[in-house]
Formats: structure tokens, sequence, C-alpha cells
């Protein structure tokens, strides 16, 4: 009880530099971890069975995303309601909401995992899938559906706990997962002779495990919520705010994953399999790189929550300052790492000659403007976290949706394949000049003398 006073004193009155760290820091490390999944299975799929294989595992990928952008839907909406309920000291109405949120994620998880297993073959098609890829493909996405019942309770779970100002907690339950990952896989890829399913089957057992540490978080009464029962009973007020304000980061992941089936289909028209795999390889670097700057989102956002809920807005400010600063210096640092030594990078996932050298412009254009990328993602996370969906919803909207996909759709008619990698940079540009329009215009809203930011109480 001492440790769970002290997370949430510090939301309300540690100083805003040492708090992003602390939260941050093993927020981060949790979610690089959780990247690690894809891009271990990745690495060992490559060296143990070959580049189809790594182009059908990239055909999967954004089925992955899909389930991910579930658990966020939920996670998220519910991590923002939780923390400012927190901050209002309404404990009761913050466990209901995480009571209504495992609900909600399970029946969730249940319906996608069978839904899956039933059309694998038609939706493997449609998100991009050759005749070559095909088998891979199948393969590896017949063992991960079953890991879609429990997995995206562990990534919703991490977002409430992480509300609590438990960041530790969260990192421990994604470490555990990763690590026992990367034993299992060269076991059952290499040992067993399991291949492409061998990888599955690590990884599908890791993240078991992890949602079993979840669930002992709450069992064991580690967490600030006194969650009961009867809390169990889902609410359709509740299930509506945690929609609306979940549903920005629902979007962002469920376009990216859109994104990455028109990138495919694209691919296959104008470079066949090599440029699908490299593809594959490509967006893993990406994930891995964005998780640091997804990690000072997660970590300023109950900061913001809390703060906008007890009525701190100076407080809720300076968060943002702080975190839009600490963007830009990871974004750049891994700038710099990625366009000095691209060759080397997609190196540790492929020998293949032909798939280094086709990576390395493409890699290079993705990440033109990753130093200010961050500043994008904290402006959508800044509006959810103090329950404005509409603005977080365009903002997480407008990279994907408003600008990449139509300047992939059109660029390549004019360009060839060099279109598909000039419209990340561009869509990446538009994109951070909006941020900067909305959080200008919210901001000198919170400076007009009198005016009270708006709370919604949750019924």
């Amino acid at each position: 009880m001492q440790r769970i006073t002290e997370n949430i004193h510090n939301l309300e009155n540690k100083r805003i530099g040492p708090l992003l760290a602390k939260l941050a820091i093993p927020t981060t490390i949790g979610m690089l971890a959780n990247s690690l999944y894809n891009i271990v299975d990745t690495i060992f799929i490559g060296r143990g069975v070959g580049t189809l294989a790594i182009a059908g595992v990239g055909i999967v990928f954004p089925i992955q995303m899909i389930i991910m952008a579930l658990a966020q839907l939920i996670g998220l909406g519910a991590a923002s309601m939780v923390s400012r309920h927190l901050g209002k000291k309404n404990y009761g109405q913050a466990a209901r909401v995480a009571a209504n949120s495992f609900m909600a994620i399970t029946i969730l998880g249940v319906l996608i995992s069978a839904l899956v297993l039933l059309f694998t073959n038609p939706i493997l098609r449609i998100f991009g899938a050759t005749d070559n890829i095909f088998p891979y493909a199948r393969d590896y996405l017949s063992v991960i559906a079953l890991g879609f019942v429990f997995f995206p309770f562990m990534v919703s779970t991490n977002n409430l706990i992480r509300a609590e100002g438990d960041a530790k907690t969260s990192m421990v339950i994604m470490l555990l997962a990763t690590v026992l990952n990367i034993i299992l896989d060269p076991i059952f890829i290499f040992l067993l002779g399991l291949g492409v399913r061998g990888a599955a089957y690590a990884t599908v057992i890791s993240q078991f495990i992890g949602f079993m540490y979840a669930i002992s978080y709450y069992v064991m009464k580690r967490s600030a919520l006194p969650i009961k029962l009867r809390y169990f009973r889902l609410k359709a007020g509740i299930l509506k705010e945690m929609g609306s304000l979940g549903f920005a980061s629902f979007i962002k992941q469920v376009s990216m994953s859109f994104l990455i089936i028109m990138v495919n289909n694209s691919l296959r028209v104008y470079g066949g399999d090599i440029a699908i795999a490299a593809m594959s390889v490509i967006i893993r670097i990406i994930m891995f790189i964005t998780m640091p700057l997804f990690g000072i989102v997660s970590a300023v956002q109950p900061m913001v929550a809390y703060n906008y809920g007890a009525r701190n807005i100076a407080r809720v400010k300076e968060s943002v300052k702080v975190s839009v600063l600490s963007t830009v210096a990871v974004g750049s640092f891994f700038f710099l790492i990625l366009m000095a030594f691209p060759r080397q990078i997609i190196g540790l996932f492929s020998s293949d000659a032909q798939l280094i050298s086709m990576a390395v412009l493409p890699l290079r254009m993705v990440i033109l403007l990753f130093p200010l990328i961050g500043f994008q993602v904290i402006g959508a996370g800044f509006f959810q976290s103090i329950g404005k969906a509409r603005p977080s919803i365009i903002l997480s909207m407008s990279r994907q949706l408003l600008f990449l996909i139509p300047l992939i759709l059109i660029l390549p008619l004019v360009m060839g394949i060099s279109g598909i990698w000039v419209a990340f940079p561009i869509a990446d540009f538009l994109s951070i000049i909006m941020t900067g329009v909305f959080l200008y215009r919210e901001f000198k809203r919170m400076d007009r003398p009198g005016l009270a930011p708006a709370y919604q109480e949750t019924g």
C-alpha cells in the first residue's frame, strides 16, 4: 500500500523531468521487449528458414497489428479514464472502469481468434500473400491466432498498470514474455525443426506467461484499484467513453495495418517477393525504434490525465513540453544510427545480398523526418489523455489515412516503386504541421483566464 500511495503522490507532486524518466524508462523497456516478439521471430526465421519465410511473417504482421489495435482501443481508453478518476480521488469508479475493460477485451480476444482461425486462407490473400509466400504465412498465422485469446488482455492491462504510475510492473510483464520467447525460438525452430510454426509456438507460449503475470497483479492485490466482483458487470456508459477515448489509438494501429497491406500489394506489382521481404524487415526496424517514442508517450499520458483531472493545468503543459523535447532527442539518436549503418542493421535479419541492397534506400527515406515524428505522437496522446476524443482521432488518422495512404496510391503511378518510399517523409511533414496547429490552439485555450478544463464523469 505504501508503494501504491507513492505512485499516486508522484503523479501529482514529483518534478516533471525525473517523473517522466521514472515512468518512461521502464515503459520503454517493456515496449521494446514487446516489439522484440516480431523482431526475434523474423531474425530466427530469416536465418533458419529463408527470405520467403520473412515475407510470410510480414504478411501476418498487419493482422497482429489489428489485434494490438483492439487491445489499445480498450486499454488506452480505460487508462485515460482510470488516471483521471484517480486524480479526482474516485477510486471506486476507477476500479469499475478497469473491471469493464477486463471483460470487454476478453470477449473481443475470443471472437477475433475464432474468426481468424475460420477464415485464415482468404484473410492471407487479402493481405497480399503471393503463391510463394502463402504457405509460410499460413503456417505462422494458424498458430499465432491461438494467442489472440489472451495476448490482447496482457497488452490492454499493461496500460491500466501504467495508469496507476506503476511502470515497473508493466516492464516486468513484457520482459518476462520476451526473454522466454528468445529462449524458446531456437528450440522450436532449430532443435525441434518446426520452422515458421515453431516461431509461432514460441511466441504464443511466451505471451501466455505474460498474460498470467498480468492477472496475478490484480489477484495478489498489488493494484491501487479496489476491484470487486460486482464491478465486472458491463456498463454502456463506461464502454462508450472507453471506446471513444481509445478509438484514436485504434485508428492509428489499424491504419498502420491497412498501410502495410497496401504497401505489400503495391510491392507485389512494382517489386515482387524480395521487395515484400525487404519491407517486412524495414517495418520491424521502424516499429522497434519507435517504441522509445511510444514509451515516452505512454509515460506522459498518466501524468497529463491525472493532473488534468486535478485541474493542475501548468503541470499538464510542462509535461507535454518536456516529453516533446525527449522524443526529439531520442528520434535524432536513432536517425543518425540508421543513416550511418543501414546495411549492417538490415543484415541482422538476413544474409540475402539482394534483400539488403533493396532495403537500404527505402529505410533511409522512411526515417527522413524521424527526429520530429515523436512530436506528432505526443500530440495525439495528449488529446487522448485529457478526454478529447475528436482531435486525438484526427491526429491519429492524419499520417496514415489522411496523407500516407493517398500518396502511396498516387505517387507510384508517376514514380514507380520510388513513389512508395517518397510518400513517407511527405506524410510525416504534413502530419507534424497539423499536430502543431492543434496543440497551439489547445494551449491558447488553456491560457484563457477563468476557463476551467472540461471533465466528464462516467456513470
